[in-house]
């Protein structure tokens, strides 16, 4: 199974054009796209979900998708347990805070910071953060991650470039 995973794509439906074109290329080769929150607009899952199905997370720049939208989300896919949330608080003891809020998971999926990150964790679960593929911040480059799952295991998990935004 092919994830995309996603994050803090802070856009509307009249800025979804600025999304970088490898990013949509990436969608529609994924099996599910996961996205961890600051959607802002609803008619960005609606883009993603025109390519493959969409798990999301509330982010908190979400406000116009509070009720639509969970905080937390626990699913599995190909056989692989994974937690989703968008703000995994400091970094300091992130890896056994995760542990604890998301039992059992192998893969935890975040955002919030746009610092792309994935990491395994040694008795713990995988940690990602995609970063984003709109707004870089300090970062150097626009990130997404892809995932790759099969018999209830991660094969592949990896950041990767996109961009330049488009529009």
């Amino acid at each position: 199974m092919r994830v995309l995973v996603v994050s803090d794509t802070h856009l509307r439906a009249e800025t979804l054009a600025r999304m970088p074109a490898a990013v949509w290329v990436m969608a529609e080769k994924a099996d599910v796209v996961l996205h961890a929150g600051d959607v802002v607009d609803g008619a960005v899952i609606d883009a993603f979900a025109q390519r493959a199905p969409v798990h999301a997370v509330l982010g908190n720049n979400d406000h116009g998708l509070v009720g639509q939208l969970p905080e937390t989300l626990e699913l599995e896919l190909g056989g692989v347990r994974i937690g989703m949330i968008h703000d995994s608080g400091a970094r300091a003891g992130r890896a056994p805070r995760m542990a604890r809020r998301f039992p059992g998971a192998q893969v935890v999926v975040f955002g919030h910071s746009h610092q792309p990150l994935v990491e395994p964790v040694e008795g713990g679960p995988l940690l990602v953060n995609p970063g984003s593929p709109t707004q870089r911040r300090r970062q150097p480059v626009h990130t997404v991650a892809w995932l790759e799952l099969a018999g209830g295991n991660v094969t592949r998990a990896e950041l990767r470039e996109v961009g330049p935004l488009a529009g």
